[in-house]
């Protein structure tokens, strides 16, 4: 089983031969003798590459969960005598490895000094299955997923600015008064609408300005270089607004909207030391006060 699984993961026999210290023939020999038992075709191999059947799709996902399932088994027995150790690998959105995770890592591995990490930083959302990632931190509401999911914290979007821009623009009293003002924005409508308390109850003001960018880290810094007014996460701008850099507004009529931070990990694999060592430590992070 974690022949095939390599085969599919790397896309050729010789590749994975490679990993597993045997030959390309005798792994294709692997690999048949499993479609012989199962009485199905598993994979379609051309001369030039190999495709899944429809049934080699199922095989292969019950597969990995399989293998991470022993893999847990084993780790869990031997826990209690053993430090977290292995490799580590970890996809992030750049804004939480800038901001949370970039800082925290030394003291991980520090910590954990047998634990190798390799850290991929994206926005996109990925398969961790197929891209062979340990843990996912992602942020916002989750949607359907096979996939285990810890909670390690809550967010809130706080609104900024310089206090260089706030200097020669003055600062906003009330929501409207941001009509006036450069806003910085993500792209879409769901990020150009800031909302409010008002008298008449919930109240989401339409905003604008000249710069957008589907990078919150470039807002930020955008906003510390007193180019306009931004709505961002608190983990974001919580270190400038310690030094002096940006400066909160509209406190006490903005609305920040609270969402959720989680550890995403494939089934049966969040008990492995190594990746519940981690998973407690970012926890830990999130726990501190912005």
């Amino acid at each position: 089983m974690n022949a095939f699984v390599r085969v599919i993961e790397r896309g050729s026999f010789a590749a994975a031969a490679g990993d597993l210290g045997i030959t390309p023939s005798a792994l294709s020999k692997l690999v048949t003798r499993i479609e012989d038992r199962l009485g199905v075709r598993l994979l379609t191999r051309t001369t030039r590459r190999l495709a899944l059947t429809s049934e080699g799709e199922v095989f292969v996902a019950r597969s990995h969960e399989i293998l991470a399932a022993i893999e847990a088994a084993e780790a869990e027995v031997t826990a209690a005598s053993q430090l977290p150790r292995g490799h580590l690998r970890i996809s992030v959105g750049t804004a939480l490895a800038k901001q949370i995770l970039g800082p925290a890592l030394p003291v991980f591995l520090a910590k954990y000094p047998d634990i190798t990490v390799e850290l991929h930083v994206s926005d996109h959302q990925i398969d961790l299955v197929a891209e062979q990632v340990d843990v996912a931190i992602r942020s916002g509401a989750l949607g359907d997923s096979s996939l285990v999911a810890r909670k390690i914290g809550d967010a809130t979007r706080v609104i900024c600015a310089s206090p260089h821009y706030l200097k020669q623009y003055g600062s906003p009293r009330v929501p409207a008064d941001l009509l006036q003002h450069n806003c910085l924005t993500l792209p879409g409508p769901a990020w150009t609408q800031w909302p409010f308390h008002t008298h008449e109850g919930i109240n989401r003001l339409a905003i604008s300005g000249t710069f957008t960018s589907d990078n919150a880290d470039l807002l930020r810094d955008m906003a510390i270089a007193g180019l306009g007014i931004a709505r961002l996460a608190d983990f974001m701008v919580a270190r400038a607004v310690l030094e002096g850099t940006l400066v909160p507004l509209l406190q006490e009529s903005h609305i920040p909207e609270s969402f959720p931070i989680h550890a995403l990990t494939v089934p049966g694999r969040h008990r492995a030391p190594r990746i519940k060592a981690f998973i407690d430590f970012v926890a830990a992070q999130f726990g501190k006060p912005a």
